[in-house]
């Protein structure tokens, strides 16, 4: 099967977001990386201690198929980052309650775009941009009759 796993990249913050998402989705990350624990290369420019400290890769499954994935810019990356451009993280839930318990847990100190209601096309959903910028959408199809 199939599964879908978002990757984030955050300028400097990356630690932050997903300590607080692992506070909404629980959970344990099996690995996080700092650019300082890559073995020395010629093919790098050397960086900076602050720029060594940031996440180099981070992983926080949020089920048995899908994982979070994420990672701060740094050195010569970090010019071309561009905060929430175009994607979205998009969840579908197992329940209205949990399409709640998500969406209102992630969109704390965020702006809702969209609030959780039922839709025209019959599905109970909602769109935030949370605190660190990242678009999300929280969707539940209830089973048909």
């Amino acid at each position: 099967m199939a599964t879908v796993n978002v990757y984030l990249t955050f300028d400097g913050n990356c630690e932050e977001a997903f300590l607080f998402y692992q506070s909404v989705f629980g959970g344990e990350f099996p690995y996080i990386g700092r650019f300082n624990d890559m073995p020395p290369s010629d093919d790098y420019p050397p960086m900076s201690e602050e720029d060594g400290n940031k996440i180099m890769h981070v992983t926080l499954p949020i089920s048995a198929e899908t994982c979070l994935m994420g990672s701060d810019t740094a050195g010569e990356w970090s010019a071309s980052f561009k905060q929430g451009n175009n994607y979205a993280v998009s969840i579908n839930t197992a329940s209205k309650d949990e399409a709640d318990k998500l969406f209102n847990g992630l969109s704390a100190g965020g702006q809702v775009t969209m609030p959780m209601n039922q839709t025209f096309w019959g599905a109970y959903f909602g769109m935030f941009t949370d605190k660190f910028g990242i678009h999300w959408m929280v969707n539940y199809d209830a089973p048909q009759a």
